[in-house]
C-alpha cells in the first residue's frame, strides 16, 4: 500500500521512520529539549540525517496526567518549527487534537495530522478532509488527563481494532481518501502495560483492517515494564523501544515514530523479508464418514506446526480454513486451504526444499501427470517480499495467485489489498472469472 500524505507518498513494503519532535516544557521524555525553535530545527535535521523521513512535531504534552494547552498557546510553541522545517522540505506532521492548530499547520506546509484523538472532532474532519494531508488515526480511551484511571477492555485487541475501524469508516464516508489514512492502536494511550502488550503482540489485527499502521512504542511506560528497565530516565528505554519497534514491523505496522531514529533505524535493518504461502489438502489420510473436511483441516494445521520449527522464521498470521472446488484437473475431491504469512530469513529456493520435505513428511507423494492432482498437503510460495523469480524450479509471485479463488479470499483476509512483489493486486480479476470457488470451511 502507499501512504499518501501532500506531496509525500510512502510504501508500505518497507517501514517509514517518523522522528519525534516536542516543543513542549512539559512532554514526559523530552520536555523542554527542543523547546527553542533553533534547538527544535536542528534536532529535526539531525533526526532526517539519521533516516526520518517524517518529522512529528508537537506542542502539548499527551502523557498520562498533563493538563490541556490551549490552541493559541500550543500553535506559538510550534508554529516557526512548522513553517522552518516545511521551507526545507521535510515532511512535517502535527501532533494535535486541536483543528485550529492543525489549520495552521496545513497552511504552513505541514503534510501529515496525527490526531491522539481520533478525529472525533467534526471541526477536525472537515479542517482536514479537504486538505491533501495524510491522517495519523489513534485509539485512545478517555483523555489524556484521565486516561489512566481505570482502563478496562473485555477484549483490547478486539476493542481497539473497531474503533479504527469505524474511525476510519466515517472518514472515508466524509470524502476522504483510504490512501490518506494511518491507523495507531494508542499503546499506553487508555491502557495499562498488560493491555497494551496484548495489545502490540496482536497488531497484526489491526493489519488486516486494510491500512497502513503505526508503531508508537517508543520510550512508553509499558516498553519498561515489558523488559525490565528499572531506571526511571524515559531516555533509558531507547534500545528496548528499537527492538519493539523491529516486533511490530515484523507483525505488520509499517509507520515507527520513535525519539531515537539512529537506534530505530539500527535495529530494523533486522526486519527479515515477509512470505506468503499458500496450503492445500484434498485427500485425507484418516477421516470418518462425514469428516473429511476436519481431517483435511488438520492436515494442513500439522503442516503449520512443520513450519513453526524452520530456522530464522516466525509465523506472523495465518487465515481462516477455506473450502473449495478443484480446479484444473476437476475430477477430485473438494480442497482445504489456507495462507499463512511468515516473516524469514530463509533464501526463496532454500524454503522450497524445506516445504517439500514438510509435504514429504505428510505424504504428499508427487506423480508428475498430474501437476493439479489429489494431495495430502500441498504448500506453495505464493508472494516473497521484494523478490521475483522465473525458473523451472521456482516462480515468484506464483503464477496462479490472481486467478485462484482458493487463495485470493484467504489472502486478501489477513493482507486486505495486497500487492504482489511484481506490483500485482491480488485481487485484480473479479470473483466470478477465477478458478477454483472458495468457501469458509467448518472445520
Amino acid at each position: 500500500m502507499i501512504w499518501e500524505c501532500g506531496k509525500f507518498k510512502f510504501d508500505t513494503v518497507t517501514p517509514t521512520i517518523m522522528g519525534v519532535l516536542n516543543v513542549t516544557p512539559d512532554s514526559f521524555s523530552d520536555g523542554g529539549d527542543h523547546f527553542d525553535v533553533d534547538a527544535a530545527v536542528a534536532a529535526a535535521n539531525q533526526m532526517a540525517k539519521d533516516g526520518a523521513l517524517i518529522i512529528d512535531v508537537g506542542g502539548e504534552s499527551t502523557r498520562p496526567g498533563a493538563s490541556p494547552v490551549s490552541p493559541d498557546e500550543e500553535w506559538g510553541r510550534i508554529g516557526a518549527v512548522v513553517e522552518a522545517l516545511a521551507k526545507q522540505g521535510l515532511c512535517v506532521s502535527v501532533d494535535t487534537r486541536h483543528h485550529q492548530v492543525a489549520e495552521k499547520a496545513i497552511a504552513a506546509g505541514a503534510s501529515v495530522v496525527n490526531d491522539v484523538s481520533g478525529f472525533r472532532d467534526p471541526l477536525m474532519v472537515k479542517t482536514v478532509r479537504d486538505a491533501n494531508v495524510g491522517l495519523v488515526v489513534m485509539h485512545m480511551q478517555g483523555e489524556p488527563a484521565t486516561m489512566q484511571d481505570d482502563p478496562r477492555y473485555d477484549d483490547v485487541v478486539a476493542e481497539v481494532c473497531g474503533y479504527l475501524a469505524e474511525r476510519a469508516a466515517q472518514l472515508r464516508e466524509e470524502g476522504i481518501s483510504r490512501k490518506r489514512i494511518c491507523l495507531d492502536p494508542g499503546p499506553g494511550f487508555g491502557k495499562t502495560p498488560k493491555q497494551t502488550i496484548e495489545l502490540m503482540r496482536n497488531i497484526h489485527e489491526v493489519r488486516r483492517l486494510g491500512y497502513p499502521v503505526m508503531v508508537a512504542a517508543s520510550r512508553k511506560r509499558y516498553v519498561a515494564y515489558a523488559y525490565h528497565i528499572d531506571d526511571p530516565d524515559p531516555k533509558a528505554r531507547d534500545d528496548a523501544s528499537a527492538q519493539e519497534a523491529l516486533l511490530a514491523c515484523e507483525l505488520g505496522a509499517s509507520v515507527v515514530r520513535t525519539h531515537n531514529v539512529a537506534k530505530t533505524v539500527e535495529a530494523l535493518s533486522g526486519l527479515r523479508p515477509y512470505v506468503l504461502l499458500g496450503l492445500g489438502s484434498n485427500v485425507a489420510l484418516v477421516a470418518e464418514p462425514g469428516e473429511e473436511t476436519e481431517a483435511k483441516a488438520a492436515q494442513i494445521n500439522l503442516a503449520v506446526a512443520s513450519l513453526c520449527q524452520l530456522p530464522d522464521s516466525q509465523l506472523i498470521d495465518m487465515s481462516s480454513f477455506y473450502e473449495s472446488e478443484a480446479a484444473y484437473d476437476t475430477d477430485q475431491d473438494n480442497f482445504v486451504n489456507a495462507v499463512v504469512l511468515m516473516r524469514s530469513g530463509i533464501p526463496p529456493k532454500e524454503l522450497l526444499a524445506y516445504l517439500h520435505a514438510i509435504e514429504g513428511s505428510l505424504g504428499r507423494v508427487r506423480d508428475e501427470s498430474r501437476s493439479n492432482g489429489p494431495r495430502t498437503i500441498d504448500i506453495d510460495i505464493l508472494d516473497y517480499q521484494l523478490y521475483t523469480a522465473l525458473s523451472p524450479e521456482l516462480t515468484l509471485p506464483h503464477p496462479g495467485v490472481t486467478e485462484r479463488d482458493f487463495v485470493i479470499k484467504p489472502l486478501c483476509e489477513i493482507l486486505p489489498n495486497h500487492v504482489l512483489a511484481d506490483g500485482s493486486r491480488v485481487d485484480a480479476i473479479p470473483e466470478e472469472k477465477r478458478v477454483g470457488r472458495a468457501w469458509k470451511a467448518q472445520a
